[in-house]
């Protein structure tokens, strides 16, 4: 057994309403329960990381607390037997970094029902690199193509392409020989989304607010990562029959529409899950990411840090201003 080994993790202190997070000295110890102890090489930023250490008591009730909802590494204690010492595995989602210590820390403790086992093929920083953003465009794409969406329907709107969740979702669309039309608010991301495969890149001001309840049907399908007024507007532009998959609230978590893109259309509102499905259902993306879904441009344009960057990274995400896939090297 590994008790009481000492590790480095990036904590979040809280201190009269405001809210800190440093890097400190813990031990095994204390860490909560569970069946399964892992030695975390990469974890994967996320907006729901930046709410956290932010005090956003939405996500993490109490405090001091250490974020980081997505994890990778090796089993060093196994109550269970499965998965195995030794073995490496993906946590992703669940209580993970929201009120159960996360992957910003070198150790997490979790149920042994959390636990992925690692795809043949993949390591923990290929794993970090698509983490819950990937996993999520990945379920996001699956429910697209589950509706019946195929290429030659039409163009597909990815909005918040330049977001993680988006530009994985450019990728693999674009991969599976769609025509995407990525949805961005950074003009100065066009180069890099048409990278990803983008045949067309426009502004955020292609959902800018109309009283109109229906508009010129446009995308045969679209994957939202945005929520609001954005997606409402989104729902306005589906052809006949279309689908919309929504996974994201960034723009905010009311949806002000009418029953008309439904009724009149028929176009199908999917909502996607990507923290409290089966383990199977994560399984399953994640072997067609480490397979066919493989998103080579994704993997090798992902940007690496340190637990010393972690405090400005996530401010970037609060403030709109992240881009691309971030992971978090412990060894850094």
């Amino acid at each position: 057994m590994t008790s009481n080994v000492e590790f480095n993790a990036w904590r979040v202190d809280e201190h009269e309403g405001n809210y800190k997070g440093t890097e400190q000295t813990l031990s095994t110890a204390d860490l909560p329960a569970g069946e399964v102890l892992i030695k975390v090489s990469y974890s994967s930023l996320n907006y729901k990381d930046a709410l956290s250490a932010s005090g956003n008591k939405g996500v993490s009730r109490s405090f001091p607390h250490t974020p980081g909802i997505d994890a990778a590494g090796e089993v060093v204690e196994s109550a269970t037997g499965t998965p195995a010492v030794g073995s490496q595995v993906i946590v992703t989602g669940y209580d993970l970094g929201m009120n159960t210590a996360g992957g910003f820390g070198e150790y997490i403790r979790v149920p042994a029902a959390w636990c992925v086992p690692m795809p043949s093929g993949w390591d923990a920083k290929t794993a970090m690199i698509y983490g819950t953003a990937g996993l999520t465009a990945g379920l996001c794409v699956q429910k697209l193509l589950t509706m019946g969406a195929r290429p030659e329907q039409g163009k597909v709107a990815v909005s918040g392409a330049s977001g993680a969740v988006g530009s994985v979702a450019v990728e693999l669309l674009a991969q599976l020989g769609f025509d995407v039309v990525a949805i961005s608010g950074k003009a100065d991301h066009t180069d890099s989304l048409t990278a990803l495969g983008a045949t067309e890149v426009v502004g955020r001001d292609a959902l800018t607010e109309d009283k109109k309840p229906l508009l010129k049907p446009t995308f045969a399908n679209a994957v939202d990562t945005v929520g609001g007024s954005p997606l409402a507007e989104l729902l306005k532009q589906i052809k006949p029959g279309g689908s919309v998959s929504c996974c994201g609230l960034v723009a905010g978590v009311q949806l002000q529409t009418t029953v008309l893109p439904f009724i009149l259309r028929g176009v199908n509102l999917l909502g996607v899950d990507s923290v409290e499905i089966p383990l199977a259902e994560k399984e399953v993306v994640w072997k067609k990411f480490a397979g066919d879904w493989k998103c080579e441009k994704t993997e090798a344009s992902a940007s690496k840090i340190g637990r010393a960057d972690l405090d400005t990274a996530l401010k970037a995400f609060l403030k709109g201003e992240s881009a691309g896939k971030i992971v978090l090297d412990h060894s850094a």
